[in-house]
């Protein structure tokens, strides 16, 4: 990826910045609700508390870190300038902090027209971030997988958008029919599958060979995932609104998908040639593994009686958005971040060839140190493990609320100290050092 990169066209640090210190404060608001709300979070995937955080942890953390890394890499990987970055940056942002805020409270009982703010507030703000992206994705050669691949993703972000929206008009009181029955579980599966899993995977097949030092992934997973993934999702659709038999057919087939890309990327991981752990290392395997059980407690739904099926299917949504997607996340977090502070710092010093020689910047490895991530990491496992208790043992719901805003915040002060970093050695250079 890096020989791709051309320094030129990468946009300045704080494009990506922004989201990705948005993400952890996101992350402490949702383990707030969390603990508010108590067991009624988790007591269905469909209570008011249970919709709000899902949609707080999707929007507010997950499509922020995603936002951020997609507005940096499109530059990296194929190599198209994204037009005024800092004024298409700034308007997503604010629009998609906004918008995600309104539609919580929407959830929580702000009323029809919390419902309608948000559908504004996200409309504009995830339809022009899809336009910069399309346009940008649209302008590029047809000849690498992660380009069709991010197309892919893009086509997975307008359709949970457009279902989202329609969903939210229906709450809104405009007198449309809320369609609640046949269009949020395909929004789910959409939201989940067609735009966090695939873009994962996308990414996935730069970074991880990238920075974990792996042989790449295989050619056929790359050319087959994302398009076997929407097939699924069409047939998945088609037979909930014409009754198709065998209606768990197109889940299993996700859940082997998802599998085969989860136990891929296990094995490349185990074929590394640095072997030299760490904390980001420790997050992939991890995000992997849940990747895995989710995909196992989805598919165990199908065959158990009703109360023990939407226990597991809450223990599913835990798995794939706490265990795996945000998992990921703070793994790519942990070695993108330190690795654009560095390019940055290259940039800023080709213009000041007098430095070059004189001036000693701050390694890779030590604008994130191991300990700090590793502490972070550590409570991150705990506080999974204790929610993914909490779906069975309700009494451990604010427990484990309150580790997650622990590692929330050590996320964000990880973040933070490295964003300082950076504006510390900026001024070094500048001053000449």
């Amino acid at each position: 990826m890096s020989a791709l990169l051309s320094l030129e066209q990468a946009p300045p640090f704080s494009v990506p910045l922004r989201f990705f210190l948005t993400a952890p404060l996101f992350g402490v608001l949702a383990a707030a609700l969390l603990g508010w709300a108590g067991p009624q979070a988790l007591a269905s995937r469909w209570t008011d508390a249970a919709l709000a955080l899902s949609h707080l942890l999707a929007l507010g953390v997950l499509s922020m870190v995603m936002c951020g890394a997609l507005l940096q890499m499109l530059p990296v990987l194929v190599g198209v300038r994204v037009a005024s970055p800092r004024l298409l940056a700034g308007a997503c942002h604010g629009l998609l902090v906004t918008g995600t805020l309104a539609l919580a409270a929407g959830f929580l009982g702000a009323g029809a027209l919390a419902f309608r703010l948000a559908a504004v507030l996200l409309g504009l703000g995830l339809g022009g971030f899809l336009l910069a992206l399309g346009w940008g994705l649209a302008r590029a050669p047809n000849t690498q997988d992660s380009v069709r691949g991010m197309r892919w993703a893009a086509l997975g972000l307008l359709l949970v958008l457009a279902l989202g929206l329609r969903l939210a008009l229906g709450h809104a009181g405009l007198g449309l029919d809320l369609w609640r029955w046949p269009l949020t579980d395909l929004h789910l599966a959409v939201g989940l599958v067609g735009w966090i899993a695939t873009l994962v995977a996308v990414v996935a097949w730069q970074v991880v060979p990238m920075f974990q030092m792996t042989p790449a992934y295989p050619a056929a997973l790359r050319r087959v995932l994302p398009p076997a993934t929407f097939a699924l999702l069409a047939w998945l659709a088609l037979a909930k609104w014409l009754g198709w038999p065998l209606p768990w057919l197109p889940w299993l087939l996700l859940a082997v998908l998802l599998g085969g890309f989860g136990l891929t990327t296990l094995r490349l991981l185990g074929q590394r040639r640095r072997k030299l752990g760490d904390s980001s290392l420790a997050y992939w395997r991890l995000g992997m593994a849940m990747l895995l059980l989710a995909a196992l407690a989805a598919m165990l739904a199908w065959w158990l009686p009703g109360a023990v099926a939407e226990r597991l299917l809450v223990t599913a949504t835990v798995l794939f958005l706490a265990g795996f997607a945000l998992s990921v996340a703070s793994g790519m977090l942990y070695k993108i971040v330190p690795f654009l502070v560095w390019l940055h710092w290259q940039q800023r010093l080709s213009s000041r060839l007098d430095l070059r020689h004189q001036l000693v910047l701050p390694n890779m490895r030590s604008i994130l140190p191991e300990a700090r991530c590793r502490r972070q990491l550590q409570c991150h496992a705990l506080a999974l493990a204790l929610l993914l208790a909490a779906v069975w043992l309700p009494v451990l719901v604010r427990p484990a609320a309150l580790l997650w805003a622990a590692s929330f915040a050590l996320l964000g002060m990880n973040l933070l100290q490295a964003g300082l970093l950076y504006q510390r050695e900026c001024r070094r250079i500048e001053a000449g050092g």
